[in-house]
């Protein structure tokens, strides 16, 4: 729900300092410019929004990657790759995850017009103290990346 909290947003703009907004589960795309409207009202414009899945109903997260070309209309876009590959609820008492389709989501997303990648990174993902399921490795995250700028250079390059 911090997508949809005022005064927590209104707070962050009055920072001065960048403000990435993550889309909540149940707000479209297009409403989003309700939560960029109330940062920009303190006078900030540096603003990013933030997608991370919509809840389907049985244990997963589903991006529609439609949703971040209609967002860029907004303001750019930061894809959450990890937070995408969340199970809520999938290990029957505890999220789960599935971080073997961050690479397939990071990719589509950046091929979709996503401007960034959020993800959570460990040594040791088993070790994490939190989002230890959906976290990925550290050795993976350089390949990734090298992956994903190609594919943002050729997006961009028209």
């Amino acid at each position: 729900f911090l997508c949809r909290q005022t005064d927590l947003l209104v707070a962050c703009g009055n920072t001065g300092k960048p403000v990435n907004i993550k889309k909540g589960q149940f707000v479209s795309p297009e409403e989003m410019k309700n939560c960029v409207n109330k940062v920009r009202s303190t006078g900030n414009e540096q603003i990013l929004l933030c997608e991370r899945g919509t809840f389907f109903g049985y244990n997963r997260l589903v991006n529609d990657m439609t949703s971040i070309p209609a967002m860029r209309q907004l303001r750019p876009v930061v894809f959450d790759v990890t937070h995408s590959t969340q199970r809520p609820g999938g290990l029957g008492n505890a999220s789960g995850g599935a971080p073997e389709l961050a690479a397939t989501l990071a990719q589509s997303a950046v091929a979709a017009g996503a401007n960034a990648l959020f993800m959570e990174i460990h040594p040791d993902p088993s070790k994490a103290l939190c989002d230890a399921a959906c976290m990925l490795p550290l050795d993976q995250v350089g390949p990734l990346v090298t992956t994903c700028n190609r594919i943002f250079d050729i997006v961009n390059a028209s």
